[in-house]
């Protein structure tokens, strides 16, 4: 029975191996292999915890049982624990050092919390002893990029790609560091790739949005947008978003974020003001206020942390659950939140900056666990923003990206709550226009670093020279001085985007100021 359910987790017939695996325990609940297995196919469909409760059980009654240790890693870092990965993985490495599959997952796991130079350390190891792997190839030039090897990045994704021609997203990753021009050649393989009849969604999606920024390269608007919107498409119907759920979840904070519920909790939280969030929507410059920040010698900037959403999920009923916590509880979740936020610290500067751009969300939960906190608002032209955002394909989340009118309500939505907190608890979110930013940048960043409470230092105005690692989106662009021309490149997509302005309203034309929301 053991042996047919393997065959059948082999084929991915995750419906015939099921009821054998849980037959067979019925009979030998302490066989650690089956519940491995068992495990492993909790993990395929996603439920993780699950998967590893059972790996705890499977290592409880076999200690060396190897294959459940590797599979438990990887259960971790799927869960955005990669510390805890990482102390598996030394475990792994002691009883198997040659074992490249773990060095791969250790070399992930070390990208995660900022490791960058021990992970592409570990990636040389592994391609040196076995280089025909192109998803190992396009990780490493995931690192190289991230800590501005741009050269050698680009060489590692054109590695996978002579590997694996179809491997879309290698061609996304070229496309997407912003900088690289892709000739004739390049266009006839991915097209010819793309044409394929037994290409996999994934790669066709990231075929697409490469092709959709090959054309705007060349100023052929309509067929880049076919291209981005084919990959959109196909995304959004991967993510099933529901707006309606992001407008019902704004109004019922709006109904909770009231004058008299902050002055009831005055003084709560732990009084840290070591957290600089910078937040907003994507591809509204939050990169390059971090560079700038990240450029003075009080500022340490660390990346899009997953720290405060992982947190909100154990908040029960949130955000109404929020009215709940007690002043103990606000003062542990924000101690809790510095400790999570640590790792990826690597100087002693006193402030860091956690730019992930959806803790637009939970700002009332930042002013109740952290008041001291600065909270900085990235804020862009919505048509401009929320274009950028379209042909943007992201490796994680933001499923509201991958429709027009989807984009316009959650640029709506974000809008519309921050107008609210501005009431309710004035001046308490630092907001940067980035059309400002860019038009006059020395005044703009000595302005940022007197709202933000810095000294002035001549390092910010020359952030583009700054030598850290960047992990988004915008990594090569903020390797280079301020660029102005950016904020036009929706205008020749102008007959595309009738959804998206609808979508937006009256937020359009009111930009920079905010309308006057209308209740409900």
């Amino acid at each position: 029975m053991l042996v047919d359910a393997a065959l059948a987790l082999h084929d991915n017939r995750l419906e015939v191996a099921e009821p054998l695996l849980r037959q067979y325990l019925k009979r030998d609940p302490f066989d650690a292999r089956a519940i491995r297995m068992l495990a492993e196919l909790a993990g395929r469909i996603g439920r993780h915890r699950d998967a590893e409760t059972l790996l705890r059980r499977a290592l409880e009654l076999a200690p060396a049982f190897t294959a459940a240790r590797a599979n438990l890693a990887l259960v971790l870092y799927r869960q955005n624990r990669a510390t805890e990965a990482l102390a598996e993985l030394d475990t792994l490495q002691r009883d198997e050092p040659e074992h490249l599959g773990h060095a791969n997952l250790k070399a992930a796991a070390l990208g995660r919390l900022g490791g960058f130079e021990e992970a592409i350390a570990l990636y040389d190891r592994v391609l040196a002893a076995a280089p025909a792997q192109p998803k190992v190839w396009m990780s490493l030039g995931h690192m190289l990029k991230t800590v501005g090897r741009q050269a050698d990045g680009v060489a590692a994704y054109r590695r996978a790609i002579a590997l694996r021609p179809e491997l879309g997203e290698a061609w996304w990753s070229l496309a997407n560091l912003k900088t690289v021009q892709f000739d004739e050649g390049d266009l006839d393989a991915m097209a010819r790739e793309r044409a394929r009849d037994d290409l996999s969604d994934e790669d066709r999606l990231h075929l697409d949005f490469a092709l959709g920024k090959a054309w705007e390269d060349r100023g052929q608007a309509d067929r880049a947008f076919a291209h981005y919107a084919a990959g959109n498409a196909l995304r959004h119907a991967q993510m099933g978003y529901d707006a309606d759920e992001t407008e019902r979840f704004v109004d019922r904070v709006i109904a909770l974020a009231t004058p008299d519920f902050f002055a009831a909790r005055a003084g709560w939280g732990h009084p840290s003001a070591d957290p600089v969030f910078v937040l907003g929507m994507p591809r509204a410059g939050s990169t390059l206020i971090e560079q700038i920040l990240a450029s003075h010698s009080q500022v340490e900037g660390t990346s899009e942390l997953p720290d405060l959403p992982a947190m909100v999920r154990r908040v029960t009923d949130y955000p109404e659950g929020l009215a709940t916590l007690t002043a103990e509880r606000a003062h542990e979740l924000g101690a809790e939140y510095l400790r999570r936020a640590s790792v990826q610290r690597r100087t002693e500067r006193p402030f860091f900056i956690d730019k992930l751009p959806n803790n637009w969300a939970h700002v009332v939960l930042i002013r109740l666990i952290l008041p001291n906190a600065t909270i900085i608002d990235a804020r862009r032209d919505p048509l401009a923003c929320c274009f950028s955002n379209f042909k943007q394909h992201f490796a994680r989340g933001q499923g509201f990206s991958y429709a027009l009118d989807d984009m316009g309500r959650y640029y709506r939505d974000y809008v519309r709550l921050m107008a609210h907190l501005d009431t309710v608890q004035p001046g308490r979110v630092i907001r940067v226009i980035h059309e400002a930013l860019v038009e006059a940048p020395e005044a703009g960043i000595r302005d940022l670093l007197a709202r933000v409470g810095l000294p002035f230092e001549a390092a910010c105005l020359s952030f583009h020279e700054t030598e850290r690692a960047v992990r988004t989106a915008s990594s090569e662009q903020v390797r280079q001085p301020i660029f102005r021309g950016g904020d036009r490149a929706w205008q020749p997509f102008a007959p595309h985007l009738a959804p998206l302005r609808a979508a937006l309203a009256e937020v359009v034309d009111a930009y920079p100021d905010v309308p006057a929301f209308r209740a409900g």
